[in-house]
């Protein structure tokens, strides 16, 4: 007999999942902040949310608390990701529309 959640929905097994590290992790809140400014779709919907400018920031803000958290502790690799995406979302959140 197995479980379901709440949704009715089967719940995905680990072997299903991707591997999840710290530049997947970064990747999925850019993208989270790139949805909520309503500049791209939702990727589960298709749905292009309105923006919501408080939300967006809530998320950039986020980012850079984990850039704070783990300076010394990122690979060069890594530090250049979270960097770029910070400077992306930032210019992207100024051409918001107020």
């Amino acid at each position: 007999m197995s479980e379901k959640p709440a949704g009715g929905e089967a719940s995905a097994t680990t072997a299903e999942l991707p591997g999840i590290d710290f530049s997947t992790l970064i990747l999925s809140l850019s993208t989270t902040a790139l949805c909520q400014m309503g500049a791209v779709a939702d990727p589960t919907s298709g749905v292009r949310l309105p923006p919501n400018r408080v939300i967006a920031q809530q998320t950039i803000d986020t980012i850079e608390m984990l850039r704070e958290k783990t300076r010394g502790n990122l690979n060069e690799e890594e530090r250049k990701l979270i960097d770029s995406l910070l400077y992306e979302l930032r210019l992207k959140f100024v051409e918001m529309p107020e």
